[in-house]
């Protein structure tokens, strides 16, 4: 029986895990969790994550949480081309690094751009001030720039001459905020050249599958307005950027 992943394509995370498990050829069945309904919350979800978040794995009766763990648990139950998550060490090491900086860096601004211009305004019906929006900008701006200098230098990729995790979780975060329209990558010669290197690796025709609900961010008012936003889960967006 394959493994079951619940996701959602419009989490960043999720798309990781996707994109790993297609790339590699890892059997799944795809549990459909739909954040914008509140899903998560549901009586259903609680029986499988109480901590109510995607993406999750259920192997059996085996259930991992957290994307980063199931991307590391995929590689070595699946044994996975040495590359992605290599076993010498300070290549791996390498790639430790980048997995563990991002979390507070370019996934964490690279978010916060995606919902102050995707999902806030479809929310309240408002633009974010400009003042928070100028910050969050500048916040992803100085990561991106962190992650030229001191991730990506002068090499193909993360860890040298051929792609990893790093790589994955990298060009999926950055995505995010490019669904809103805005174009991370425009006026950085070398960012663009190692996206177009990792999404030859990765197969563009299986990046797009990943990527097509995100970079129509623009239908999530109606969206919402067809299936009704819950209150409860208004309030609670409202309140994480109050």
């Amino acid at each position: 029986m394959p493994l079951e992943l619940y996701l959602d394509l419009h989490s960043q995370p999720c798309r990781s895990v996707f994109l790993f498990a297609k790339i590699n050829k890892i059997p799944f069945e795809f549990k459909a969790v739909d954040l914008s309904a509140g899903e998560q919350y549901g009586d259903e979800f609680g029986k499988v994550s109480i901590i109510r978040k995607v993406p999750v794995l259920e192997d059996g009766d085996f259930i991992l949480t957290e994307s980063i763990a199931i991307l590391q648990y995929l590689a070595a139950k699946h044994h996975t081309p040495d590359h992605w998550y290599p076993a010498e060490l300070q290549k791996r090491a390498r790639v430790d690094e980048f997995l563990s900086w991002q979390h507070t860096n370019i996934r964490t601004h690279g978010s916060k751009v995606f919902w102050f211009r995707g999902v806030l305004p479809a929310v309240t019906g408002a633009p974010v001030p400009k003042e928070k929006m100028d910050a969050a900008v500048e916040d992803l701006n100085v990561s991106l720039k962190t992650f030229e200098d001191k991730f990506l230098q002068s090499r193909p990729f993360i860890i040298g001459e051929k792609i990893s995790l790093a790589d994955l979780v990298a060009i999926v975060e950055m995505m995010q905020p490019v669904g809103t329209g805005l174009d991370v990558f425009q006026g950085r010669s070398a960012l663009s050249a190692w996206r177009d290197r990792v999404k030859k690796e990765i197969g563009v025709e299986v990046f797009d599958e990943a990527h097509k609900v995100i970079m129509n961010v623009d239908t999530l008012p109606q969206t919402f307005e067809n299936q009704g936003l819950p209150e409860f889960l208004k309030q609670r967006i409202q309140k994480m950027f109050n």
